[in-house]
């Protein structure tokens, strides 16, 4: 069995807001492209933002999904909203 590279490939994606191609995150990370696109298929919070041109044929532009905080629980408790039951 092998390791996941959904770790490693979110990570650079994390760092690199604007996303990166195949080529660029298996240079990052230091895995085979096709692994790397192989991951990229699995994780279901990657996704092709864009399309650029790379020599002389389109290279899909990955990002990665950056969830918001949680909300935060509300500190007053007399001011609730209450749905009324029919």
């Amino acid at each position: 069995m092998h390791k996941s590279n959904h770790h490693a490939i979110r990570m650079s994606l994390h760092k690199y807001p604007d996303g990166l191609t195949v080529t660029e995150i298996a240079e990052r990370i230091e895995k085979p492209r096709n692994a790397v696109h192989r991951s990229l298929a699995e994780m279901p919070d990657a996704y092709v933002d864009r399309w650029t041109s790379c020599r002389k044929q389109w290279a899909a532009v990955w990002c990665v999904v950056v969830p918001p905080e949680n909300c935060p629980k509300p500190k007053d408790t007399h001011d609730r909203t209450r749905t009324k039951s029919t």
